[in-house]
């Protein structure tokens, strides 16, 4: 993740966000599942942080303060190889390392869906001709607003097409919306489009997102070995044992 995100989440948790930059950033922790993820991760590692190392971060800082003394003092005029950076990108770059580390530590080999779920961009619409709530939900979900994306999805009447049907219920999946979403795909996965084999591999990662590595097993098993999504199935079955 680029660094302005770990500046965010600090701005946001030290109430330093203007309330327009609050209500943006909170919008997309509610539409980003991995945004959010990352973002609580975060903030159970500095609070982790401040009760465990409170000491040792006033020392670090100390310890800079004293660094930038001896070499940048307004008195000398020796030359340093030393590089003076604000002591706020020491800060950052001490916790990245520490919550690397910690994220690291924390992970249970088990894979998640945020792992998989990296889903190719829609481009059944070209225009707005026709049904202009497809073009709009297409591009709700390629921006990543799933919950827009579903919620415009579900205004098209006699959606019949699978490829919309499919990108209809990635929505509903990253909505946590499982029930229809499983209706769905089953029905695609029954049928003979292209899109049978993707549809059963969003059944899986389905499964996945809700914990459920029985079911998530049993729909990897079910892709052939001719489908596109064959190594990433495999991958995730390997993962799961």
């Amino acid at each position: 993740m680029q660094e302005e995100f770990y500046i965010a989440f600090e701005n946001y948790l030290n109430n330093e966000m203007t309330l327009e930059e609050k209500t943006t950033f909170e919008n997309q922790l509610q539409n980003d599942e991995t945004l959010k993820k990352q973002f609580n991760l975060y903030k159970e590692t500095t609070q982790f942080l401040e009760v465990k190392f409170s000491n040792e971060t006033i020392d670090f800082k100390a310890n800079l303060k004293s660094i930038s003394k001896d070499h940048f003092s307004d008195g000398t005029k020796k030359k340093s190889k030393v590089i003076s950076i604000p002591s706020k990108w020491f800060a950052i770059a001490a916790l990245l390392v520490v919550f690397i580390g910690v994220w690291f530590l924390n992970q249970d080999g088990n894979p998640s869906y945020s792992d998989y779920n990296m889903h190719n961009e829609a481009h059944f619409v070209e225009r707005s001709e026709g049904n202009p709530d497809l073009k709009v939900a297409q591009d709700y979900f390629n921006k990543k607003d799933f919950q827009k994306a579903s919620e415009t999805f579900a205004k098209i009447e006699n959606l019949t097409n699978p490829e919309i049907q499919l990108f209809y219920a990635i929505s509903l999946i990253e909505t946590d919306s499982y029930s229809k979403a499983t209706i769905m795909l089953e029905n695609i996965s029954q049928g003979n489009s292209v899109y049978k084999e993707e549809a059963i591999w969003y059944l899986a990662l389905s499964a996945l997102k809700q914990k459920n590595n029985v079911e998530c097993r049993k729909y990897l098993q079910q892709i052939s070995k001719d489908s596109e999504k064959y190594n990433q199935a495999q991958k995730l079955l390997n993962d799961l044992d």
